[in-house]
C-alpha cells in the first residue's frame, strides 16, 4: 500500500467508524502519546533500561502503526498529501546527503 492509499484508508475508516477526526491539537497530543509508547519499548527492549513484565508483551510494530495512523490523520485533516511530501523529502535528502554518510568516519 502506498501512502496515498494509506491516507484514503484512514479517511474511509474515520468516516465509517470514527464519526469524525479529533481536532488537530487532540491528534497532536495523541501522536505524542503514541511516540512515547514506541520510545518506552525501544528504551527497555533495546536500550539500557530493564524491561518490566508489563512491557514484555508490547508489540513494537503495533505501536509504530499507531504512530502512522495518527500521522495520516493529521495529514488528512490539514490537507497534506503525504505521498508528495515524502517523495519530495526523499529527493532532497538524496541530493543533500548522497555522500555525506558514506564519508562519515564515525559510521565506518
Amino acid at each position: 500500500m502506498n501512502i496515498d492509499n494509506a491516507q484514503k484508508a484512514v479517511d474511509d475508516w474515520i468516516k465509517e467508524h470514527g464519526v469524525r477526526y479529533f481536532n488537530e491539537l487532540t491528534n497532536m497530543a495523541q501522536l505524542t502519546e503514541e511516540v512515547g509508547e514506541v520510545a518506552r519499548i525501544i528504551a527497555r527492549r533495546y536500550g539500557e533500561q530493564s524491561e518490566k513484565d508489563s512491557d514484555k508483551d508490547k508489540d513494537l510494530g503495533e505501536e509504530l502503526a499507531d504512530v502512522m495512523f495518527v500521522v495520516l490523520c493529521l495529514a488528512n485533516q490539514t490537507g497534506v498529501n503525504l505521498q508528495e511530501a515524502f517523495d519530495k523529502k526523499l529527493d532532497i535528502k538524496t541530493k543533500r546527503d548522497k555522500d555525506r554518510h558514506k564519508n562519515n568516519e564515525k559510521l565506518q
